[in-house]
């Protein structure tokens, strides 16, 4: 036998220890990559969320892909990137699954450069409670630690029966100083350790431009199928060109 020819276990020991040596520097290189590029986007991320059904995952679809896509509920986050100002944003739209919103926001929030809350103006009135309530949660998590711009944007104004950005603010607020006198005494009740903290002005009726946070409101319509017609995200553009 040869001497410089090693017996056929060994030669297939030695495989297996370069197979496992590429395997594993295959991972920590995707690892690494995974990292840098969860770092890279940290203050540099936007969320889209809101109530089922409000257009967030089309509105992604429109800003990171230029396209009409046909729609269904989420039961996972949409993400995407996009130039704005020769800088490179994460674009991230949360489910709206009442279930899963909260999980998913705390996941993103730490990222987030700003937030962009879809109403849907058609449905708005019977689910102003809903809106008012996830709305009112999100602001108290973040606004007493840090203020974020915030849109509100009023989506699907291409309908008849959608409201305007004007009397969704209107009613919105409203329902948000409802919120700000009975929610607190809410989560007192259920939690004797809960801080008796508002949102807004303790002595007035609650209005957006009392919080830290700097919110805006918009319309839009990004239901239009015609390739021809650009769908109305002018506002929208115009808010991210702003923040980005």
């Amino acid at each position: 036998m040869d001497n410089d020819t090693m017996p056929p276990d060994e030669n297939f020991e030695l495989l297996i220890k370069i197979i496992v040596t590429i395997v594993v520097a295959l991972i920590m290189t995707i690892v690494l990559i995974a990292k840098w590029r969860k770092k890279k986007f940290i203050g540099q991320t936007i969320l889209l969320t809101g109530l089922s059904d409000a257009g967030k995952t089309l509105i992604h679809s429109r800003l990171v892909h230029s396209k009409f896509v046909d729609t269904y509920t989420s039961v996972k986050e949409n993400i995407g990137e996009m130039i704005i100002n020769n800088k490179n944003l994460r674009i991230v739209a949360l489910p709206g699954d009442e279930r899963l919103r909260y999980e998913f926001f705390d996941k993103y929030k730490l990222a987030a450069k700003a937030i962009i809350f879809v109403i849907d103006s058609v449905t708005f009135q019977k689910n102003i409670r809903d809106v008012a309530e996830y709305l009112y949660n999100l602001l108290s998590d973040i606004d007493e630690v840090r203020g974020l711009p915030i849109l509100i944007l009023c989506n699907k104004q291409d309908q008849t029966m959608a409201k305007g950005s004007s009397v969704i603010k209107s009613l919105l607020e409203k329902e948000m100083n409802l919120l700000k006198l009975t929610k607190p005494n809410q989560l007192e009740t259920m939690d004797a350790s809960f801080k008796n903290t508002l949102l807004g002005k303790h002595s007035k009726d609650f209005q957006f431009h009392q919080l830290n946070s700097k919110v805006s409101f918009a319309e839009s319509s990004a239901f239009i199928k015609d390739s021809e017609t650009p769908p109305h995200l002018t506002a929208l553009q115009e808010w991210l060109e702003s923040v980005a």
